[in-house]
């Protein structure tokens, strides 16, 4: 049909862009016979051209059982289905992903992805629209192909529509509440592999935090100018938040402050005790036993000695030998009298003992 044939045009177009674009390492490879988009381009809507092109070239009247796929002697690509809600998309989704493309060593991944309202009226409200998550998850590496609206349950006629091998989930029972394990039937009619739920990061973990840290994000949000409305939040909230953000701003620059007057103190600390060193070495090297000052008063000495007593010139008299003359002078008057009539008596009492000596005394 005339839909048909310009869809085929708009799809050998957007190919020659890709692979003109991408160069000769990253071009479409094929893949017994099909186009494989996965590595370079979204990943198919099942109403696409190219998803209906890879499934009617699908035999689903051969059935490919579980030991051909997992030995890879299926004759066709194995078409593996898993589905969700995918909401707020993580690494743990991209994991459930990962796991379901390789199970089989020629694998052909389809994801279902409910729509709003049945998600809603099953589990409740999303935090991403349905047109968000289906791009989302469309937009994994390991995803071949996207279908919207997926039901719930999956029946026997959606299985054939999108020739579908095996369904893909966790081993978990999902129940909903209901009581009744969804993929029951798939697990009685040998449809079912199992995959593993990654540990430690789920949509409710996430929502969970967002709500832990509501105040922050609110307030951050409102200083990048966000409208408290589309935040849902009142006038007196939205100021609390503005206050709070101010004290946080506050106490930061606080902070701040006193890690730069720390830094400083330290700097200064350190100048000072090098100024300190600085100053005693002068002191020491001015004051000191060998010091400029002790240099200087040393020879302050000399040259007032030598200015008092200075050298005598030859032939002449010494004032030095002056000094010591007029300080060895002789006793005064009164003291020689009696110093020099102590003598002739002394003289005189010699004189005397010697006569008795010699037997002269009269």
């Amino acid at each position: 049909d005339t839909s048909g044939r310009r869809e085929r045009k708009v799809e050998k177009r957007f190919l020659i862009k890709l692979n003109t674009s991408m160069g000769p390492k990253r071009k479409h490879s094929e893949i017994n016979g099909s186009i494989d988009h996965a590595l370079v381009a979204p990943a198919a809507f099942s109403d696409s051209y190219e998803a209906k092109l890879e499934r009617d070239k699908c035999d689903y009247s051969r059935r490919i059982n579980l030991d051909e796929a997992r030995s890879g002697r299926a004759p066709r690509k194995v078409r593996i289905y898993t589905d969700g809600i995918y909401d707020l998309f993580h690494f743990g989704h991209a994991k459930e992903f990962l796991q379901a493309k390789t199970l089989f060593p020629n694998a052909y991944l389809i994801v279902g992805i409910c729509n709003d309202d049945l998600t809603h009226s099953k589990k409740g409200l999303t935090v991403m629209n349905e047109d968000e998550r289906y791009e989302a998850v469309r937009h994994c590496r390991y995803v071949d192909e996207i279908v919207k609206d997926a039901p719930w349950s999956l029946d026997e006629e959606y299985l054939r529509k999108h020739k579908i091998d095996f369904v893909a989930h966790d081993e978990l029972p999902y129940t909903t509440g209901s009581g009744q394990d969804v993929y029951a039937h798939i697990k009685a009619m040998g449809m079912f592999v199992s995959t593993e739920r990654t540990e430690g990061v789920s949509t409710s973990d996430l929502i969970a935090r967002i709500v832990k840290n509501y105040d922050e994000y609110v307030g951050r949000n409102l200083q990048r100018g966000m409208p408290r409305e589309e935040m849902n939040v009142s006038y007196l909230n939205a100021k609390k938040f503005e206050i709070q953000e101010k004290v946080k701003e506050l106490k930061e620059k606080g902070k701040s402050v006193i890690d730069r007057i720390d830094e400083r103190r330290h700097g200064i600390v350190e100048k000072w005790e090098n100024r300190s060193r600085e100053l005693i070495l002068n002191f020491l090297q001015l004051f000191g036993r060998e010091g400029r000052l002790s240099s200087i008063w040393n020879e302050g000495k000399d040259r007032i000695k030598n200015a008092l007593s200075p050298p005598g010139s030859p032939g002449g008299s010494n004032h030095e030998d002056d000094f010591r003359s007029e300080t060895e002078s002789p006793l005064p008057k009164r003291h020689r009298i009696f110093e020099e009539e102590q003598q002739e008596f002394s003289d005189d009492e010699d004189g005397e003992a010697l006569k008795i000596v010699n037997g002269k005394a009269d």
